[in-house]
Parts: structure tokens; C-alpha cells; sequence
């Protein structure tokens, strides 16, 4: 199937409380893969819309504002469905939840047009799928880091979606990562709250930034090596690149995070060493009590018995 979006593309943004009163460029810019300057271009063009109606780069923006941005669309993408391994953890006829690898996005997007989960799970659920997150993100309800390992919920129906994504909204679902950081933890638990925004530096990657938006991530520590600590991770928001800024920010890189970590990777391995571990919801149908959980992989594994093995 090709996914034909045309010559452009609309993305809509919510405004929450905590960000009113910021300048519409400056929150654009922490908040999208758009720099200060291009939004700044798109508003004098009239391609950034606030409440259906033109604004200014002056606009400070305002609870519930929603914020259209018109741009050029990427190419178009072929989705088909791939017979890609995949360790299935759950599947009824409305969700199917898997063990996602490390070294495999999400969804097909410029650069990885296949061999995503998206493509894989096509194959085990056929046609099977939520419509709602767009003809290249069927049944995509929340994501994990292209080399984060882990658990992960996809719909197999609207409803289905509807129903998690207000769970994942109202924080009613519970995400506990594993994370192996650089340096000796000495808090046994605490909480990072720390807003998270676009790099000013490199619009790739993320950072602690006070025009972004609210993050907060609680950790506790597993057990602690020489110079390393295994730390139990769990998240209240789910901004991007969330854990391994944080953790980053507070001198605690992830263990082979080349983007947070000034490019250093003693490990040599591909990819960071961050588990989605676990999930906690509610059935979105039948409203049970479920919890699923993925078991470390193989790689990471063998980085603790080494760590273990020096003493």
C-alpha cells in the first residue's frame, strides 16, 4: 500500500497549561522538529495557524490552543507487511503486545521506510489494525526509542485506541524501564522534573529545556557496580527521549547513549542499554487488570554478569 499525503502535511498541537504565556516560536521550537527561524517563516507565510486564524511570532499562547502547522510533506512511504521476528507477549482481538528489539523503529518515516514494527506487526495481524494513527501508524498508540528495547501496546481497533490513548494521556498507565547508567548513584530513589524541549544546539536531539514541556521521571536503584548503576526507571510523562535526558542531565548517562552521553560508548555496543520492562493497564474493552513484561535481551544481559564478574 502506498500512503499518498500529497504536498502537504498538517500537524496539530494542544497547548497545556503549563506552557501559557510562552512566545508561540519559542514553544514551537521546543516542541517540534521545527527551528525557531523556520516557524518564524511559516507564521509570515501564513502556514501556522492558532484556532483556525493567522497569528503573530509575538502571540504568547494560551491553554487549549490549538495550533495548526502546514508544511511540505516527506515523500511518500510504501507500507506493506513484512515477515519480520517478532516475540509476541499478549494478543486478544483488540490489542497485540510485543517485545520490540533493540535496533527497530517504530513506524516507517524518511530513512526507514520498512522493516519497522509497523510492518511486522501487518503481518501477524493482517488487516487488523486501528486506523487512527494514520495509514503509516495503524494501531500505534504510544512509542519506544528506535534502540530501546521493550514492551509495547498496538490497537487492533478504534476503540481499542481511543481507550488506551486516554489512559496513556490521563498517566493511568504504568511504564517501568531498566536503565544501566555511567557513574556511581548514590540517592537509592529520586525524581527528575525537568521540562523537555528541542536541543537549541542540534534540532536532532532533545534537552532539558524551560520552554518545553513537563517531564518526570522517577528511578531506584537495582544494585550498583564499580563506576555503574542498574536503575529501575518509571515515567509519569512520556516525552521524547525523556529517560536518557534526564538521566544524562543529572551526570548519569545510559550505558551506551552515544546522542546523551558527548559520543562516548566504552561498551562498544549499538544502542542504549534501556528496557521497557514492564506495562500496567487497564484491557481498553473489558477494562481487566493487565500487566505484561519483557524480559531483558541477551545483550544487555551479558553487560551486567560482566560488570558483575570484575567485582
Amino acid at each position: 500500500m502506498i500512503c499518498k499525503k500529497g504536498m502537504i502535511f498538517l500537524k496539530i498541537i494542544n497547548v497545556d497549561e503549563i506552557d501559557v504565556e510562552k512566545r508561540i516560536d519559542s514553544y514551537l521550537a521546543a516542541n517540534t522538529e521545527f527551528s525557531r527561524a523556520n516557524i518564524q517563516r511559516l507564521i509570515e507565510n501564513e502556514k501556522i495557524l492558532v484556532n483556525g486564524k493567522k497569528t503573530k511570532v509575538s502571540y504568547k499562547v494560551q491553554q487549549n490552543d490549538e495550533i495548526s502547522i502546514e508544511n511540505e510533506e516527506p515523500k511518500e512511504v510504501e507500507l506493506k507487511a513484512q515477515d519480520i521476528p517478532v516475540d509476541v507477549l499478549y494478543e486478544d482481538s483488540d490489542i497485540i503486545v510485543v517485545n520490540k528489539p533493540k535496533g527497530m523503529v517504530v513506524h516507517p518515516a524518511n530513512g526507514n521506510p520498512d522493516g519497522t514494527l509497523v510492518n511486522a506487526v501487518m503481518a501477524i495481524c493482517k488487516d487488523s489494525l486501528s486506523g487512527i494513527g494514520g495509514e503509516i501508524r495503524p494501531g500505534i498508540v504510544h512509542r519506544l526509542d528506535k534502540d530501546t528495547s521493550g514492551v509495547i501496546i498496538v490497537a487492533k481497533n478504534d476503540k481499542a485506541h481511543i481507550n488506551m490513548s486516554e489512559q496513556i494521556k490521563n498517566h493511568e498507565v504504568e511504564k517501568t524501564y531498566i536503565a544501566l547508567v555511567k557513574g556511581f548513584v548514590k540517592e537509592n530513589e529520586a525524581t527528575i522534573n525537568m521540562p523537555i524541549g528541542r536541543s537549541t544546539k542540534d534540532r536532532k536531539k532533545m534537552a532539558v529545556n524551560k520552554n518545553g514541556k513537563n517531564a518526570v521521571t522517577h528511578f531506584k536503584v537495582i544494585e550498583r557496580f564499580k563506576n555503574y548503576t542498574l536503575l529501575e526507571v518509571k515515567i509519569e510523562t512520556g516525552r521524547t527521549h525523556q529517560i536518557r535526558v534526564h538521566l544524562s542531565e543529572i551526570g548519569y548517562p545510559i550505558v551506551g547513549d552515544v546522542a546523551y552521553s558527548n559520543g562516548k560508548n566504552e561498551w562498544g555496543i549499538e544502542g542504549q542499554c534501556l528496557h521497557a520492562k514492564s506495562l500496567k493497564f487497564k484491557h481498553p474493552i473489558t477494562g481487566k487488570e493487565m500487566f505484561i513484561e519483557a524480559p531483558l535481551p541477551e545483550y544487555f544481559q551479558k553487560v551486567i554478569e560482566e560488570l558483575k564478574n570484575r567485582g
